[in-house]
């Protein structure tokens, strides 16, 4: 998996449509992964604890359009 300095880039490097797909008002934090299906597409995007975001996944869904934001926890 590459790792981008911006969520644009993260999203871009998978698909430029995915660019216009992302939700507006949703910022991921560090340690925070967002899921989201939008117009048939799934994506998932996680930012890491250093603020780089990891390559988005996406994929055709049947899915009716959500959002959701989960945060890493550590099982220490």
């Amino acid at each position: 998996m590459a790792y981008y300095n911006t969520l644009n880039e993260a999203l871009a490097a998978t698909d430029e449509k995915l660019v216009a797909l992302y939700p507006v008002g949703y910022n991921l934090q560090y340690g925070e992964t967002i899921r989201f299906v939008k117009e048939g597409v799934f994506v998932s995007v996680y930012r890491d604890e250093r603020g780089m975001y990891e390559e988005a996944v996406s994929y055709a869904s049947k899915c009716e359009d959500f959002v959701s934001v989960t945060r890493e926890t550590s099982c220490v």
